[in-house]
């Protein structure tokens, strides 16, 4: 059985299809013990560390951080049995097909090897193949007669040049007689300022693409690249005009001033990841489910002060008391009074959930998630609180889990945060209620007959109208609200 083991990237879980490689934790000759974190790869939900499924020494790693890799796709090779001395050379000829001749050893003595001086980089147009090797068709030998190049059109006679090599004619036989041949350049002296004599550019295929759509030449940049080679880079300043001549010149007060845009004061921000998905979801959702939102305007003087009361009692003074625990407090106790928000369209039926697995909008480096406290309605007060801290510091350390996300059946958003008052907050899919809680804030408001400076805060809830209607919507708002007027009164009606 082979000591080398290739580790395959997992499916981490509700279908991914891909991940991104942010962080490899280990590299190429580390001893590595069985479970250690060896990688940390972003899905389109969470960062989360992969586990070695083998102990041993990392013999190779096949993708460097920043790639994405498909699921199953082979990420790192482990030696599982190191102390056993050097690995056996493996053999890499491959049996030729038994349709298809055999080349010869006077034959493949015949290939052409580049000089060094002329070696360029591997896909580059005008290049030689890795290695220096002339390239051939696999399973098929070079000509070993020889030919000459076909002269270009309005070329100056070889007589009146300087001696070049001479490109090399191979033939493609199938069985004796030759079905086509090809030519490949012979190897080109390069010149380190302009890419290679004779006027050729060296540039890759997707470079020479994009020149041609941005009505770039290419004959008239000078290479950045590996000896002298057209990236990218070149081409998008020359579009873009930032390419600088070659003097310097004098440039006006005027110049200066002028107005300049283009792509080099652009930033492109790929879209994968987390925010991938978020724009998927929410775009499907807002498309989807018919959306209605509500907002209130609500008095909470009296919520904050059973909070300060709250956190001066013995068991809470070491825990984070926010009014996002009221507010959780509130939609888990409106939902006993109304089930129905509490439920998914499923096409031709509603399915309307016993448990509440709370969801707590949270933004991150990463994008917007969106992670759950599991069946919350269980919980006490203070068991709920706890959830909620746990919650928060692991979505701001990154490390929220995919299963953290999932499931999730109702959700609240907190903008007031932010110092936002309220908003119209898109419904995460498969749920029919999100809570959007705004600022608190001191205004004058009119208290017992008298205008006084209160707290308050405006509420927003956006609702799916298949399933609830104004009436319904509307009385589960009310009785959140009911709940921050005066939640102590609220905890001793409602249970």
């Amino acid at each position: 059985m082979s000591r080398i083991k290739t580790f395959n990237l997992p499916d981490l879980g509700e279908g991914l299809t891909e991940g991104e490689i942010l962080t490899w934790l280990v590299k190429v000759g580390d001893t590595i013990e069985l479970n250690q974190p060896i990688v940390e790869v972003e899905t389109a939900k969470a960062a989360v560390e992969i586990p070695a499924k083998w102990a041993g020494q990392v013999q190779a790693i096949h993708h460097p951080e920043g790639t994405t890799v498909e699921v199953g796709a082979p990420i790192i090779a482990i030696d599982t049995d190191p102390g056993a001395g050097p690995l056996d050379a493996v053999s890499t000829t491959a049996t030729p097909s038994s349709d298809l001749p055999t080349p010869s050893a006077a034959s493949l003595a015949a290939v052409e090897v580049a000089p060094a001086e002329g070696m360029v980089e591997p896909g580059l147009i005008g290049g030689a193949a890795p290695g220096g090797r002339t390239a051939v068709l696999v399973g098929y030998g070079p000509r070993t007669t020889a030919a000459k190049r076909r002269p270009r059109k309005g070329a100056v006679p070889a007589q009146a040049t300087a001696p070049t090599p001479a490109g090399v004619d191979h033939a493609v036989v199938v069985g004796d007689k030759p079905a086509m041949t090809t030519t490949i350049p012979a190897p080109q002296v390069l010149d380190r300022r302009n890419g290679v004599s004779g006027g050729a550019v060296l540039a890759k295929p997707p470079v020479r693409k994009l020149a041609k759509d941005l009505g770039v030449d290419l004959g008239t940049l000078t290479g950045s690249g590996p000896l002298g080679s057209i990236t990218r880079e070149d081409v998008e300043q020359a579009a873009s005009g930032a390419v600088a001549a070659a003097e310097p010149i004098a440039v006006t007060a005027a110049a200066t001033s002028a107005a300049s845009f283009g792509a080099d004061r652009e930033q492109r921000i790929p879209v994968k990841g987390v925010r991938k998905l978020t724009a998927e979801n929410m775009s499907r959702s807002a498309f989807t489910a018919p959306h209605v939102t509500e907002f209130l305007t609500v008095d909470v003087t009296r919520a904050m002060k059973a909070l300060d009361r709250l956190r001066g009692r013995r068991e809470w003074r070491d825990v984070r008391v926010s009014p996002l625990l009221l507010v959780a407090k509130a939609v888990l106790l409106a939902v006993q009074r109304h089930p129905m928000v509490n439920s998914t369209w499923a096409g031709d039926e509603i399915v309307v959930k016993e448990y509440v697995n709370l969801g707590i909008a949270a933004a991150t480096e990463r994008g917007l998630i969106v992670p759950n406290v599991k069946d919350a309605g269980r919980l006490s007060l203070r068991e709920l609180a706890d959830a909620l801290t746990d919650l928060v510091q692991t979505a701001k350390s990154g490390r929220t889990s995919p299963a953290a996300m999932s499931g999730g059946t109702l959700t609240i958003t907190n903008v007031g945060v932010f110092g936002v008052d309220t908003g119209t907050p898109i419904l995460p899919p498969g749920e029919s209620a999100i809570l959007a809680f705004g600022a608190v804030r001191e205004m004058p408001w009119v208290h017992k007959g008298k205008v006084k400076v209160r707290q308050v805060t405006t509420l927003g809830l956006s609702f799916d109208h298949r399933i609830i209607d104004g009436e319904l919507g509307s009385k589960f708002l009310r009785d959140i609200g009911d709940f921050l007027t005066d939640p102590e009164a609220a905890l001793l009606a409602w249970t």
